[in-house]
């Protein structure tokens, strides 16, 4: 059944009311005597688990609504020829003319290690699963090159400047600084297996089946890398590069500033505001918070000095929850609350982070290894790399 926006008014109403529950039992578990609140306390974390279970159900409604209004692009008579013919080869390994039909339609050739390029239709499918599925290709600037790998400039300012008289000679000022970062490239791989009865079967889906399974293999190994890889044949994570406690008026660039909690495992209200506040003001405008959906939970208990809850239900459609009026993107990949993780993040990530795609997914079709079952190994080349460095703040819940 199609997803229609009653739907997501529903949700919507019905978050309200659970969130109107859980203060309820919030505030008793607060106020309440000592031999009430063991009992209360319970009753708040299932209500908490239950607004985390409707919140994300209103997103996933949301996003599933924008996907059946996308309207489908047709592509031109080569790439419909070469997807057919690539369909042909996934069903049943013929392969005949296919070499031509590619080069035709992506002007490439044929891998000299083997195996075929996705068509371009499919390989826009794969990004587009992705995205819906990595919360950091959801929220990070993404760019797509046709070379191995990916190089860019970046000013790092030091021009100068200065007051003069309108008859004094104008001294010359200093060069602005240009500086070149690099992405962290590394190839990911997939090899998802089916039986060739089932690829024989008209009713089975063949394309659906390998977008599908080749989007979730790549989503969780590329969540971690773009999150905290170390960079080593894999992007390198934004928690990955140095945390500094430095303030963006003396820390090097290429180093994230982080902020202390002040209690080993544990943040407050406050912690969140001068996160929120250490980042100028020009970033803050398509900023959001990143945590995973744990420490969503213990944010969505804490209130500020007024008794008023930092964390807001999102009760329209496309009107996203909030804490302290920025938008959470939950991503599983960032340290749950401990001490000394760096469990919450703030900034515009579509400045601060970029993901590259190198252009073409690859795919060997596989028989004899693992009989009965037809495996499709598919590789696809990918990196990251931090691009503004003053885009991004973390807290870490430390002491001192």
């Amino acid at each position: 059944m199609a997803v229609e926006e009653k739907d997501i008014k529903e949700v919507a109403d019905a978050l309200g009311k659970k969130f109107d529950e859980f203060k309820e039992k919030n505030d008793k578990r607060i106020e309440g005597l000592e031999a009430e609140k063991g009992k209360l306390s319970g009753q708040v974390d299932t209500l908490n688990e239950k607004l985390g279970e409707l919140d994300e159900l209103k997103t996933s409604l949301e996003q599933e609504l924008a996907a059946l209004k996308r309207p489908d692009g047709t592509g031109t008579k080569a790439a419909s020829e070469h997807k057919t013919a690539f369909m042909q080869f996934v069903r049943k390994g013929i392969d005949t003319g296919l070499g031509d039909l590619q080069a035709k339609a992506l002007q490439i050739g044929s891998d000299a290690d083997g195996g075929y390029a996705v068509p371009e239709e499919l390989d826009r499918s794969i990004i587009g699963l992705l995205k819906d599925t990595s919360p950091m290709r959801q929220v990070c600037n993404q760019i797509t090159v046709g070379t191995p790998d990916y190089k860019r400039l970046v000013s790092l300012g030091g021009a100068g400047s200065g007051w003069v008289g309108e008859t004094a000679p104008r001294p010359a000022t200093g060069t602005p600084t240009l500086g070149q970062i690099a992405a962290f490239m590394g190839e990911i791989y997939a090899n998802p297996q089916a039986t060739q009865t089932s690829l024989d079967d008209i009713f089975f889906n063949a394309e659906s089946w390998l977008n599908g399974e080749v989007a979730r293999e790549f989503s969780e190994k590329e969540g971690a890398a773009f999150t905290s890889g170390d960079g080593v044949n894999k992007p390198k994570g934004f928690l990955a590069y140095d945390l500094v406690l430095e303030s963006d008026k003396t820390r090097a660039f290429g180093k994230l500033q982080k902020l202390i909690s002040g209690a080993a495992g544990a943040f407050t209200g406050d912690n969140l505001i001068d996160l929120i506040h250490s980042l100028k003001a020009g970033y803050r405008s398509n900023a959001r918070f990143m945590m995973t959906n744990l420490t969503v939970a213990y944010a969505r208990k804490l209130k500020d000095s007024q008794g008023n809850y930092l964390w807001r239900p999102g009760l329209e459609a496309d009107k996203p929850s909030t804490l302290l009026g920025y938008g959470i993107v939950e991503n599983e990949d960032v340290p749950d609350v401990a001490a000394d993780a760096n469990a919450i993040s703030f900034g515009d990530f579509q400045r601060g982070y970029t993901i590259v795609d190198r252009i073409g997914t690859r795919v060997l079709r596989d028989p004899y290894t693992n009989k009965p079952y037809v495996g499709f190994y598919t590789t696809k080349r990918v990196g990251g790399m931090l691009v503004d460095s003053q885009a991004i703040k973390v807290l870490t819940l430390s002491a001192a």
